[in-house]
C-alpha cells in the first residue's frame, strides 16, 4: 500500500523480498561519498541486519514512468529484480538500537538515500519527518543515525530538523606492521 510523501510522490513499504534493490541503493549511497572505494562488504550489513523487523520504504514518482532513464542511470537493471512501473527514487531503512544510557528501544536509521536527479526538493526532509511519526506511534522516544562529517548536506538536514550529536564515533587504522 502507498500514500502521498509530497506532491508527485509516493511512499510504500518495501519487503524482505527488496533485499537486491536494497543492496544497489546503500552501493550507491556509499559511492556518493567515497567514489574510489569498494564496498561489496555491504552484503553483509543487508544479510545480518535486514529482516521484517527493520522497515525499508521507497519512494516513487506517483506519475509512474516519467524520470525513468535518470534514475536507471544511477541504477542500472539488476537481473534478479523485475523491472517497476514505479522504480525508486528515494529509500529509508530503519533498525532498532538500545540507548546505553537509558536502555530504551529506538528507531536506528540505517540509511537515507535520494537519487542525485530528486535531490532539494524535501524528499529527505519528508522521509525524516514520516520516520519521526512512525517512532513515534511506535513508542519511541528518540531516533538515532550516523552520519559522515563530511556529508555537509545531510549534516545541514539533520540539524534544521533538530537532532544533535550526542557521541562521536571515533576510529584508529590500525597496522600489522610495529
Amino acid at each position: 500500500m502507498s500514500e502521498q510523501l509530497l506532491p508527485g510522490y509516493i511512499i510504500r513499504r518495501g519487503s524482505t523480498l527488496d533485499r537486491a534493490l536494497l543492496l544497489k541503493f546503500m552501493h550507491q549511497t556509499y559511492q556518493d561519498l567515497f567514489p574510489n572505494e569498494d564496498f561489496s562488504h555491504l552484503e553483509q550489513t543487508v544479510k545480518q541486519y535486514f529482516s521484517s523487523d527493520t522497515p525499508l520504504w521507497w519512494v516513487e514518482e506517483a506519475w509512474g514512468q516519467r524520470g525513468r532513464g535518470a534514475q536507471e542511470q544511477f541504477f542500472p537493471p539488476i537481473p534478479s529484480v523485475p523491472p517497476s512501473p514505479h522504480p525508486p527514487i528515494a529509500c529509508l531503512w530503519v533498525g532498532n538500537a538500545i540507548d546505553q544510557v537509558q536502555g530504551n528501544r529506538h528507531a536506528h536509521i540505517f540509511i537515507l538515500y535520494v537519487v542525485p536527479e530528486h535531490r532539494r526538493r524535501g524528499i529527505g526532509r519528508a522521509l525524516m519527518r514520516y520516520v519521526e511519526n512512525w517512532a513515534i506511534q511506535r513508542g519511541d522516544r528518540q531516533i538515532g543515525l550516523q552520519v559522515f562529517q563530511s556529508n555537509k548536506p545531510a549534516l545541514n538536514l539533520y540539524n534544521q530538523l533538530g537532532y544533535q550529536t550526542q557521541s562521536l564515533w571515533m576510529v584508529k587504522f590500525l597496522s600489522a606492521e610495529k
